[in-house]
């Protein structure tokens, strides 16, 4: 009995230990900024997912797609998964959504918060504040994209120390993105994030490949020549405006494949669509995998 009991109890320690790890988090502990209220629906949190013994230091910001309307689960937590596997702590982030009656900028304002609380809390995960990533799929690609160029350095001055960090990631990972709020974009995303009638002006800020510039984080894109959901212009676009800038980025356009595919595959991901094998490589060029 004692040698099986021994064994029971690092079990139980370990499945504490993993559902620690993966405990949501508010991203504001007082309530966040503007919320109508205090349920699920209006407290945004991030939950992270640490990897086990191969961590290289590095993490990634999630951003689960769903039109600003749902979030996908498997554009969150499997990312993460994935991610772990290969050295990088995973932060899914649930931000507030339009069917729920928010629009921008409270979105926006989730996911600076939660780059900035990352890396405030870098040293509680033994995380490098240096090396910290937003990814995104479809409207959570678009969410991810107006991080990467419409971030701030932080003040200085504030009381909080998460709103004293620095918003910028060190990069992108867009999958299937929406990018543009403009001719190519997904009207259902659009809606929801910017209401029935947005200004021309609001349009074109969200427009990112409008506001690309000189500082602008590399990137990784991909998509397909399938996806009828959200049209390959917006991934299109956003490289061009990456490359007038002079950014460095990688882009894969892969023949065949909807919209919505992920990693295509469930733990342990032992066949995952090659898109995670092209960036994995570059994951690997930009110092955040081995």
């Amino acid at each position: 009995m004692k040698n099986l009991f021994v064994p029971a109890i690092l079990i139980l320690s370990l499945a504490l230990a993993r559902a620690q790890m993966q405990t949501a988090i508010p991203l504001w502990p007082g309530g966040a900024p503007g919320a109508h209220g205090t349920t699920p629906d209006d407290t945004p949190t991030l939950t992270p997912f640490l990897c086990e013994s191969n961590a290289t230091g590095a993490a990634m910001v999630i951003c689960p797609g769903g039109a600003y309307a749902v979030l996908a689960p498997y554009e969150g937590k499997d990312y993460a998964l994935w991610l772990n596997q290969h050295g990088v702590t995973g932060f899914v982030l649930k931000y507030r959504l339009g069917s729920h009656g928010y629009h921008y900028p409270v979105e926006f304002e989730d996911v600076t918060r939660a780059l900035r609380w990352v890396r405030a809390h870098a040293d509680d995960y033994k995380i490098d504040p240096h090396r910290v990533g937003v990814m995104g799929s479809s409207a959570g690609g678009h969410l991810a994209s107006t991080l990467l160029t419409h971030f701030d350095a932080g003040d200085p001055n504030a009381t909080d120390a998460v709103e004293r960090q620095s918003s910028r990631p060190d990069l992108g990972i867009l999958c299937y993105a929406v990018i543009t709020m403009g001719e190519f974009t997904h009207r259902g995303s659009r809606r929801n994030l910017l209401g029935d009638d947005p200004s021309p002006k609001l349009v074109k800020l969200l427009s990112n490949e409008l506001q690309v510039t000189t500082n602008t984080p590399p990137c990784f894109l991909w998509t397909t020549f399938e996806d009828k959901t959200v049209p390959m212009e917006n991934t299109l676009l956003f490289a061009e405006a990456l490359r007038k800038q002079g950014v460095p980025f990688a882009l894969h356009v892969y023949e065949k494949g909807g919209h919505g595919m992920a990693l295509k595959d469930t733990p342990p991901f032992a066949h995952p669509h090659p898109w995670a094998g092209d960036c994995l490589f570059w994951l690997q060029q930009h110092g955040f995998v081995n």
